[in-house]
């Protein structure tokens, strides 16, 4: 029973701040959201920045083991283009697992990600730093290292521009659905994964200063 509670605690803090927020929800929300007392939200996880901090962690942890070991074959690639395809398929691949599954999170941990980013709360972006900042220079390096020369300011504005990308189709679809008239389903991960993969290897397989496309 303790751990089922746990659980719906977390889910419920989850829920609750992918929809408002860090700052907006407060413990006695998270309590009522999962039919328990505050008493168990505080005896469980003390503060609301360590319930967040589990919250990423449940996630994270998965995600950026999967994209370590995914990175570690694409880098075996030695065909210079076929590497970049399979260092940024590593990036993007994690992230789209199902809801249920704790390695990414589906679309309500996308936008609790994407709600906290822009909120700008100290506590929360030192939870998102933890979170990711030395699997995402794992990646700025690899990107460096299939990209001789090139720039790492250059490299680590497209991989935040793979960031926003990503949230954006993480969250839904639908924008893509209408569109198209229906002529494409914006909910079809593969598709999507190719399309973030294809986009992204095109933008930094171009010259960071010159704007030249690079040599494979």
């Amino acid at each position: 029973m303790t751990s089922s509670r746990r659980e719906r605690i977390l889910e419920a803090g989850e829920t609750l701040m992918s929809q408002r927020g860090f700052h907006a929800v407060s413990m006695r929300e998270i309590a009522r959201e999962a039919g328990a007392n505050l008493g168990s939200v505080t005896y469980h996880f003390g503060t609301k920045e360590n319930l967040l901090a589990e919250i990423y962690a449940r996630h994270t942890v998965p995600m950026n083991r999967r994209r370590m070991e995914l990175l570690v074959e694409a880098e075996r690639i030695s065909d210079r283009r076929e590497r970049l395809s399979a260092i940024i398929r590593a990036f993007v691949v994690p992230a789209f697992s199902a809801s249920a599954d704790s390695a990414g999170g589906g679309a309500r941990f996308t936008r609790l990600r994407a709600i906290l980013s822009m909120e700008g709360n100290e506590t929360a972006g030192r939870i998102i730093a933890d979170a990711f900042d030395e699997t995402t220079h794992a990646f700025v390096e690899a990107l460096g290292r299939c990209l001789p020369g090139a720039d790492e300011a250059f490299i680590t504005w497209r991989l935040h521009f793979l960031l926003g990308a990503l949230y954006y189709t993480l969250v839904g679809g639908e924008r893509i659905n209408r569109l198209t008239a229906g002529r494409c389903d914006g909910n079809d991960q593969q598709a999507a994964i190719e399309q973030l993969v294809s986009a992204t290897a095109d933008s930094l397989a171009c010259d960071g200063a010159a704007g030249n496309p690079r040599a494979a």
